[in-house]
């Protein structure tokens, strides 16, 4: 009868589930959404040049990259990542609308520093807990895709309507209170996700009943001795995937930064670039949603990182060569495989290599070492080669994309 209502009260859980982490995801990128394409602006009107809007962009890039790790080990050693998280959020929330009381570089520079550092965890850790509910066997329920696919469309719904949000109020600083609205639901929302279980190796006999409460497995004593960090970078295959993931990841910093103005020098109309940056985060939403697991299940993470790399020497080759919007068009949609499909092969590797109780850590290593660390160093390299051979660079990123496709192939998820 026990082992009835606790096999009910779990199947309860894993349908509970899904809609909590949807509402993390959908709250978490409409944040997102509204003040990434109008942050800028709201610096410049705060008094800061165009050399310390840059400044403060890479700055808060530079401290996350140092943060985020250091997060994601607060995370697993106090075994409340739910809690880290909704914290982080509130912090970022309250940090965000400071920007609308600072003026000039100093106080500038002290908010951003503030909210760098609040947003780091904000990035892997929604990542992290929901990769390992997907692992979970009550809550198969719970597709990892479909989660992070509605992020994405929460998000480019968000960047249309910031737009019309800011001519109705006249000023981009309404960015910021929409931010950080949408940031103090996220932490409820993380609050109210269902708590992890821990995650135990499969025994070889059937065991006795579980108590109703199960502390935290034990970290392996050479794990604990070396420190999380270590431990994780000890693994070669978790090297390989941030250097896979660095490679393909990171060859998009030159279309992040350049590609609009290439398209603009080449006579584009701000309607069609538009709708070539639509046409790419819409491709992201339907390999999340749809075509993700497929893939996978078809070429594991290895194969699909592959895929990826090989699309990556597609996409970037056309666009070096200066290709027509007829032609820009399918190699936007390349951009569900270069960066969704590449996204989903990485969460399938570390939700099987990282060990019990370092999820939130591996997710900020690979985030900060590998994406991170390899599209910061990008972009300021991809200045230069934009000044040098203008639209040119994107054969750097096609080779970057070639150099990652046989470190893909060998990238395997280890078995569960």
């Amino acid at each position: 009868m026990n082992e009835t209502r606790r096999a009910a009260a779990e199947e309860l859980g894993g349908r509970a589930a899904l809609p909590r982490y949807l509402l993390l995801f959908s709250m978490l990128f409409l944040g997102w959404g509204v003040l990434s394409p109008f942050l800028p602006a709201v610096l410049a009107l705060q008094g800061a040049s165009a050399a310390e809007v840059g400044l403060l962009l890479g700055m808060g890039t530079a401290l996350r990259l140092v943060a985020m790790p250091v997060a994601g080990a607060v995370a697993d050693r106090t075994g409340a990542p739910r809690v880290v998280l909704a914290l982080a959020l509130l912090a970022a929330a309250a940090s965000v609308v400071c920007y609308g009381a600072a003026t000039g570089g100093a106080m500038l520079l002290l908010v951003g520093v503030a909210h760098a550092l609040a947003t780091a965890p904000i990035g892997p850790l929604p990542d992290a807990l929901a990769v390992r509910a997907a692992a979970e066997p009550r809550r198969r329920r719970l597709d990892y895709g479909v989660v992070r696919g509605a992020g994405a469309a929460a998000f480019i719904a968000a960047s249309t309507t910031a737009g019309f949000a800011v001519a109705a109020a006249g000023s981009p600083l309404v960015v910021l209170w929409l931010n950080a609205g949408c940031f103090v639901l996220a932490a409820g929302a993380a609050l109210l996700l269902p708590r992890p279980a821990v995650l135990l190796p499969r025994p070889t006999v059937d065991p006795a009943p579980l108590p109703a409460a199960v502390p935290p497995a034990p970290l392996p004593a050479a794990t604990r001795a070396a420190g999380p960090v270590r431990a994780l970078l000890r693994l070669p295959e978790f090297r390989r995937l941030v250097l896979v993931s660095g490679l393909i990841q990171g060859s998009h910093a030159f279309y992040a930064g350049f590609a609009v103005l290439g398209w603009q020098a080449a006579g584009i109309g701000p309607g069609s670039i538009g709708t070539l940056w639509s046409l790419s985060v819409a491709a992201e939403v339907v390999v999340f949603f749809l075509l993700g697991r497929r893939l996978l299940g078809r070429l594991g993470a290895g194969g699909t990182c592959a895929l990826a790399a090989a699309a990556g020497v597609l996409r970037w080759s056309a666009m070096a060569l200066d290709a027509p919007v007829a032609l820009l068009v399918p190699m936007q949609l390349l951009h569900g495989l270069t960066f969704a499909a590449q996204h989903m092969a990485a969460m399938a590797v570390l939700a099987r290599l990282a060990p019990d109780r370092l999820g939130g850590t591996a997710q900020a290593l690979l985030a900060s070492l590998g994406t991170g660390l390899f599209t910061a160093v990008l972009l300021l390299l991809s200045g230069m080669l934009y000044d040098r051979v203008g639209l040119g660079g994107f054969w750097a990123m096609a080779a970057l994309c070639g150099l990652a496709l046989p470190l893909a192939l060998g990238l395997r998820a280890p078995p569960a």
